[in-house]
């Protein structure tokens, strides 16, 4: 299973790029992480939150395969405790797709995301900056991971 974090997002400053990618690299081949930055929308005096997230989302949609489970990022989503993540990620293993997480920009996602998602996710009530999201996404599924593995990075 290739699990693929689908982020808005570029020209990350060097501590994102080196802590997201600490932690993808401990994944092994069979639940590997891979990053595909979605451009911004350009935000400026004109326009709208609602036109931006709408921007955004048209540019994850076309990066996510048709044929990919979606997990989308959003407040509202389900909180997962480590083990259930495991759990999701075994679940995700034993379905035999590929997995794309997506997180939107500033604005969060589009509807159109959100009702593309299979599974709605939420890392916790608070908000995090966005960039501070990839790393908390490549650290959690590499526990998750190690919880499957009965590795002990995790102590539970």
């Amino acid at each position: 299973m290739k699990l693929n974090l689908l982020a808005v997002g570029t020209k990350m400053p060097a501590w994102v790029i080196d802590g997201y990618q600490e932690y993808a690299k401990r994944l092994p081949r069979d639940c590997s992480l891979h990053l595909h930055e979605i451009a911004p929308a350009k935000r400026g005096k004109s326009g709208s939150a609602g036109q931006w997230m709408r921007e955004e989302g048209e540019r994850i949609l076309a990066a996510t395969p048709a044929d990919h489970h979606v997990v989308a990022l959003d407040v509202k989503g389900k909180t997962w405790s480590t083990e259930q993540l495991s759990q999701q990620l075994q679940n995700w293993q034993q379905d035999g797709r590929d997995v794309s997480l997506i997180v939107g920009g500033p604005d969060g996602l589009s509807e159109a995301c959100l009702k593309r998602a299979n599974q709605k996710w939420s890392l916790s009530a608070l908000t995090f900056p966005h960039p501070l999201v990839r790393i908390v996404m490549a650290e959690q599924l590499y526990r998750a991971w190690t919880v499957t593995q009965n590795h002990p990075y995790h102590r539970a």
